[in-house]
């Protein structure tokens, strides 16, 4: 079993060596990071949002900007569409497919930012909260796995994490997600650096 484990290890590792050598992912991990700064500094918000463990970087996301990163600051205006009744009601009276879409609808204004996860790239629900994201003027940022699946080129800015399995991709998702909010603390709040 401690070989199954060092062999786990060694493939995260991989997926992480791939993705560094990929040098245009930290340049768009800088547009995004600059895009989140500007949205927040021009007084609007983010929308993110996923499904399953994705879902859980999204909320994760957004604490890490309305609580704090690595220092005390101002909080940043994030909201994860996750909200379980919100999530039951839509599904249950429009659809699973548009439980993003309403969320979007109701919270997102032209001059906000949509980031949507999806491993396959593949999640329809996804798809129709970029589209709605793109009706209203928001910009938008998509973090995918696998080849992108349909996603792959809709939205402004995108990246697809390397790794044959869910669990591997959302390990490059977080890390991503992390770096974004550091930097732009970075940007926001020089002095806590």
């Amino acid at each position: 079993m401690i070989e199954k484990i060092k062999d786990s290890l060694k493939e995260a590792t991989v997926n992480f060596a791939e993705f560094l050598h990929e040098e245009t992912n930290a340049e768009i991990i800088w547009q995004v990071a600059k895009a989140v700064a500007e949205t927040f500094e021009k007084g609007n918000k983010v929308l993110i949002c996923g499904n399953g463990g994705s879902s859980t970087d999204a909320m994760h996301f957004a604490e890490e900007c309305t609580g704090r990163f690595r220092q005390n600051r101002k909080a940043l205006p994030a909201i994860s569409l996750t909200d379980p009744s919100h999530i039951t009601c839509v599904a249950n009276d429009f659809g699973f497919e548009e439980i993003f879409a309403r969320g979007v609808e109701a919270y997102g204004k032209s001059g906000d930012l949509l980031i949507g996860i999806s491993t396959s790239g593949n999640s329809t629900n996804i798809i129709r909260a970029f589209q709605k994201a793109k009706e209203l003027g928001l910009l938008t940022f998509a973090l995918l796995g696998k080849d992108g699946g349909q996603i792959d080129g809709i939205c402004d800015l995108q990246l697809i994490a390397p790794g044959k399995t869910t669990d591997r991709i959302q390990e490059i998702h977080i890390v991503v997600l992390h770096i974004i909010v550091e930097t732009v603390e970075r940007i926001l709040f020089p002095e806590n650096y």
